[in-house]
């Protein structure tokens, strides 16, 4: 079964298109015309074993906001067309990733039912070009596009740019062990039968 899929989105404030291959092997090739955020997509590709192509227009003279949001909601889209029916996924993930000084939890759920919990202390208010505060729009987008259950959760840390860094990479690791197939599970890991 393919999991692999193109997808477009196109607003008066982005334009996206992307290529997303679950089962690949982490190669990508990312420009949203932010290059922290460009940085955070290459390690959540690279982590998660995802290939992934995408190209983002932003109306990043204004700021981050809408590029980052909406990469989110176009990324959680993609992978929850991937997915399809969702049949014999692992559903749950959860992953805690070290980075030097941060320790970061992501824990998630593709239930069919939105829902972000986001706990950190991102004290500078630039990473880059990139606002810290669309650090958590990004999950929220992803969210909403994929319709899962997220934790992502700073259990330590002082470095801003490593925190965020740990959550993309550990949110890698999550969705990768959600959205592995495991032979046992027959359909969907529900007793209601759908997710």
């Amino acid at each position: 079964m393919s999991r692999k899929l193109g997808l477009e989105r196109d607003t008066n404030e982005t334009s996206i298109a992307l290529e997303l291959d679950i089962d690949g092997s982490g190669n990508y090739d990312i420009d949203t015309g932010i290059g922290f955020f460009n940085h955070m997509l290459e390690g959540f590709a690279r982590h998660g074993l995802f290939d992934l192509v995408l190209r983002v227009k932003g109306d990043i003279e204004v700021d981050a906001h809408h590029t980052v949001e909406d990469t989110g909601i176009a990324l959680g889209a993609a992978f929850a067309e991937a997915l399809g029916e969702k049949e014999g996924i692992a559903r749950f993930g959860t992953f805690i990733l070290p980075m030097d000084d941060a320790l970061v939890l992501a824990s998630l759920d593709f239930s069919g039912r939105p829902y972000l919990a986001f706990e950190a202390d991102l004290t500078a208010p630039l990473l880059g070009t990139m606002e810290t505060e669309t650090v958590r729009e990004f999950f929220a987008g992803f969210v909403n596009g994929a319709a899962i259950n997220l934790h992502i959760r700073q259990i330590a840390g002082e470095n801003t740019h490593h925190i965020v860094e740990a959550m993309f990479k550990a949110f890698a690791k999550a969705l990768d062990l959600a959205t592995r197939i495991d032979p046992r599970i027959e359909g969907v890991l529900s007793t209601k039968g759908v997710l």
